[in-house]
C-alpha cells in the first residue's frame, strides 16, 4: 500500500485531501507542525513516504503571525526532510495564487516554496508548487476565509446575503484540488478545473440551488461545476432537510407519488428488495448524488461524516414516502427494519463507470 506524510491534515483541505486518498487505499501519516512539532515524529512521517503534502498554513491573524507561521511550518517541514533516512522522492505545496500579489500573507507563502524546494533539492525530490485559487467545498468554514462558505451557510438558512465587493473569483472545488495535490490530476489541467465568476454570480447561482432543492428537485449538473457547487450547498442543508417529503396521492386504485424531478444532466435510476434485517450500502461518493426512496416498507437509513464518529439516522416509510440524498463524503447505509420486504428506489446524477465508480466502501 501506497503512503503520503500530510501536514495540515486536519484542516477543510487535508479532509478532503484525505477523503480522495480513502478512493485508492493510500495510507496517511499526519505531520503536527507549529506548537505540536516533534522533530522524531515528523521525520518518521515522512521517511519512505511516497509522497509529501505540505498543506497546513496560516492565513487568519495579525501580519506577524501569519508570516512567522508559514514560514515556521516550512521550515519544520524542511528539517524533517532533511532527517529522513530515506526521504520521499516527491515534495508537495498546496501553495497560494497570492504568493505573487506582495501581501503579507503572499510573501510568506512565497518564502515557504522557497525553503522547501531547497530542502527538495537537497534530498533529490522532486518539489511540485501548487499555486491554488479561491477554493470551496462541502463542510467549508462559514465567516472564516471562502465566501462561498458563508454564502451557503446563509443562504440554507433562509437569509439573504449581500454583495458589498462585487469581483471576479477564480474558484476549484477541493476535491479537485486534492487531486492536483495528489498526482491523481496533471497540473495542467489545472485551468480547466478551475471557474471565474463574480461573487454576485457566485451568490445567484446558490439561491437558484436553493429556490429548486427546497421543492427537493436537483438542479441542472451538466456543468461539473454545478455539480460541484450544488454538492457544497447542500452539504449545508444536511441533516436539518432532510427527509425531503413527497405528496403521496392514494385512491381505490393504488398510490402514487414523485422521486425525483431532475433539471438537466445524466442520471440513473435503480430499484431493490430487501430482506428483513438486511442492510445495504456501506460507501461514499466523492462526487456523485444519490437519493434514497423508500416505496413500501420500513427502513432506516444512516449516514456518517468521514472521521466523525456522529452517526444520523432517519426512519422511512413508504406509507409516508420521504427522499434522503446522501451528502458527499459521507458513509450511508439503509436497512430493512420491518417485518416485510423493502422495496427502494435509487436514483444517482451520472450513470455508473466500472472504471470510476466513485463508490468507495466504507462502514457507517
Amino acid at each position: 500500500m501506497s503512503r503520503f506524510a500530510v501536514t495540515g491534515g486536519r484542516g477543510f483541505l487535508g479532509w478532503h485531501l484525505r477523503a480522495a486518498l480513502r478512493e485508492s487505499g493510500t495510507a496517511v501519516d499526519m505531520i503536527p507542525v507549529g506548537e505540536a512539532f516533534e522533530l522524531d515524529t515528523a521525520t518518521a512521517a515522512v521517511d519512505g513516504a511516497a509522497r509529501v503534502i505540505h498543506i497546513a498554513g496560516v492565513n487568519r491573524g495579525s501580519d506577524e503571525e501569519v508570516a512567522e507561521g508559514n514560514i515556521r511550518f516550512a521550515e519544520q517541514l524542511a528539517t524533517a526532510l532533511r532527517a529522513a533516512t530515506t526521504p520521499p522522492p516527491v515534495v508537495v505545496f498546496a501553495n497560494s495564487t497570492q504568493s505573487t500579489n506582495g501581501s503579507v500573507y503572499g510573501e510568506a507563502k512565497a518564502q515557504s516554496a522557497e525553503l522547501l524546494a531547497g530542502a527538495s533539492s537537497d534530498i533529490g525530490a522532486e518539489f511540485i508548487d501548487v499555486r491554488l485559487p479561491n477554493l470551496f467545498g462541502e463542510h467549508g468554514r462559514p465567516f472564516y476565509n471562502a465566501v462561498t462558505a458563508t454564502f451557503s451557510n446563509l443562504v440554507a438558512a433562509g437569509e439573504s446575503p449581500t454583495v458589498e465587493n462585487d469581483k471576479e473569483l477564480t474558484l476549484l472545488h477541493a476535491q479537485n484540488a486534492v487531486d492536483l495535490l495528489t498526482g491523481a490530476a496533471p497540473l495542467a489541467s489545472l485551468g480547466t478545473l478551475q471557474r471565474v465568476e463574480t461573487v454576485s454570480g457566485l451568490l445567484a447561482r446558490l439561491q437558484d440551488y436553493a429556490a429548486l432543492y427546497r421543492r427537493g428537485d436537483i438542479p441542472s449538473t451538466i456543468d461539473t461545476f454545478d455539480r460541484d457547487l450544488f454538492n457544497t450547498y447542500r452539504s449545508y442543508t444536511f441533516p436539518a432537510q432532510s427527509p425531503i417529503g413527497l405528496t403521496r396521492h392514494a385512491d381505490a386504485r393504488g398510490s402514487f407519488f414523485e422521486i425525483i424531478r431532475s433539471h438537466g444532466g445524466a442520471g440513473q435510476s435503480s430499484f431493490s428488495t430487501t430482506v428483513p434485517g438486511v442492510t445495504r450500502g456501506d460507501h461514499f461518493h466523492r462526487r456523485k448524488i444519490e437519493r434514497f426512496t423508500v416505496l413500501q416498507g420500513r427502513a432506516r437509513i444512516s449516514l456518517r461524516r468521514l472521521y466523525s464518529e456522529e452517526v444520523v439516522s432517519f426512519e422511512v416509510s413508504g406509507d409516508a414516502p420521504g427522499a434522503v440524498d446522501m451528502p458527499t463524503m459521507w458513509a450511508h447505509n439503509i436497512t430493512n427494519i420491518g417485518d416485510d420486504v423493502l422495496y427502494t428506489s435509487f436514483w444517482t446524477n451520472d450513470i455508473f463507470d466500472p472504471d470510476n465508480p466513485d463508490t468507495i466502501a466504507e462502514a457507517v
